[in-house]
């Protein structure tokens, strides 16, 4: 029997407002809290909300045969708490049906495992935490931000505990090989890995409404037909997706719930088939084989690497001064003012990286329709704008608090050439 592995991602990011060279020693009014409690809001009422109904319900009409897993970032689980909670509630429902898997990830959806693995470490623990508290699970598998994967990567995620690893079934890293088997990463020796199968995912999650596409319409005659035709060894089929494919990406009038609320049926009519979480198919089946994985791999863009967040020098030179000032939120924090390391992360999401690449064709439409800038450079100008003041004031806040014989870390606020390239607006 196959199963059917279903993961959603559920990410919000806190949007930085437009803060220019004047702001610098000014405002510590960093981020635009009316923009994102307007888009967490909308979108816990076109997707978040509707989309946890049907799935509950989906859950009670098959008497918990539909299973599925969900990884929801803490600056997501964040922002519900302040401007949507009923949007966590429904997701707090869906824990207590047993059927409903929470997986584990970065606290706040960053990059940390490939700059720093301390923060790293820091941010999965805080995350870990946060899903116990507010879901009641203990999780066991961890999906890290985009998917990113490599040996260093699954080698610190083992060490943590973890049953499993989620990844991209990309072509480069699997060769000939099927995304459909459990494997091992190279270097680890308890760590199962558990890929996504891209085609079938983008299906749903990227052409369900392109009407262009030959196979459009997509029914869930036709899909589960496609799935039920997999090899008969076939372990299962990840199909990992944003969570805002449904009512926010592809809007309700696409039919996107109705595909939803009927592919279960039409996925079980087939007796080949089964729905199982994460955690259950790494329980279930052992590696097929170990797989190298010398370099980082990710679910983005045609090349399913780094490039849509370090791709060109304002991504690398960001990432680069962020993580430049971390020894300084961190001292701060030892001395119980945390407040700094908390700002600090919410720089380290991901996003604001995203919003600086200056990719072009398909790809690049998709990197302008979720950021909120005019331009990368605009991207690129108000976060190192709001990183100068940041580490300029927590600098500021260590020095006073040292006493007269104690020295902090070395300086961490912005090089000469780097500050003035970002003092402009």
């Amino acid at each position: 029997m196959t199963a059917v592995s279903f993961y959603f991602q559920v990410h919000q990011p806190f949007r930085l407002r437009r803060y220019t060279f004047f702001d610098i020693g000014e405002s510590q009014d960093y981020f635009d809290d009316a923009e994102n409690a307007r888009i967490v809001k909308r979108v816990a009422e076109k997707c978040y909300i509707p989309m946890n109904q049907l799935m509950h319900q989906l859950v009670t009409e098959t008497k918990g045969e539909f299973r599925c897993s969900y990884s929801i970032s803490g600056a997501a689980i964040e922002q519900m708490k302040l401007w949507a909670p009923e949007a966590l509630d429904s997701f707090v429902a869906l824990a207590d049906t047993g059927a409903v898997e929470f997986l584990c990830e970065t606290s706040h959806h960053s990059l940390a495992s490939l700059a720093d693995l301390d923060e790293f470490r820091a941010q999965v623990a805080a995350q870990k935490r946060t899903i116990r508290e507010t879901f009641g699970h203990e999780p066991v598998v961890f999906r890290n931000t985009e998917l990113v994967i490599d040996a260093r990567i699954a080698r610190a995620v083992e060490e943590m505990g973890f049953r499993a690893l989620l990844g991209e079934g990309a072509d480069h890293l699997l060769g000939w090989r099927s995304p459909h088997h459990v494997y091992r990463p190279e270097g680890c020796e308890t760590l199962k890995l558990l890929l996504r199968s891209y085609s079938f995912s983008d299906d749903i999650a990227f052409r369900f409404s392109n009407r262009g596409w030959h196979e459009w319409p997509l029914t869930t005659e036709k899909f589960s037909s496609w799935l039920a035709g997999v090899d008969e060894d076939d372990a299962f089929i990840g199909l990992f997706m944003d969570y805002e494919t449904f009512g926010e990406h592809q809007w309700a009038d696409t039919g996107i719930f109705d595909f939803m609320k009927s592919l279960p049926q039409a996925l079980l009519a087939h007796k080949r088939l089964s729905f199982r979480t994460p955690g259950e198919v790494a329980l279930q089946h052992d590696p097929v084989s170990r797989l190298s994985i010398p370099r980082p791999v990710s679910w983005a863009d045609a090349e399913r690497d780094m490039t849509a967040w370090l791709g060109n020098p304002m991504q690398r030179s960001a990432q680069e001064a962020l993580y430049a000032t971390l020894p300084t939120m961190r001292a701060l924090e030892q001395r119980g003012d945390v407040s700094w390391l908390g700002s600090w992360r919410k720089l380290s999401t991901s996003d604001h990286l995203y919003y600086m690449c200056t990719k072009w064709f398909s790809d690049g439409d998709v990197h302008k329709y979720f950021s909120p800038y005019a331009s990368p450079h605009d991207a690129f100008i108000t976060f190192m704008n709001v990183l100068d003041d940041l580490s300029r004031r927590a600098q500021a806040a260590l020095e006073a608090q040292a006493g007269p014989n104690e020295t902090g870390p070395d300086d961490t606020s912005l090089d000469d050439a780097t500050a003035t390239e970002s003092k402009t607006q």
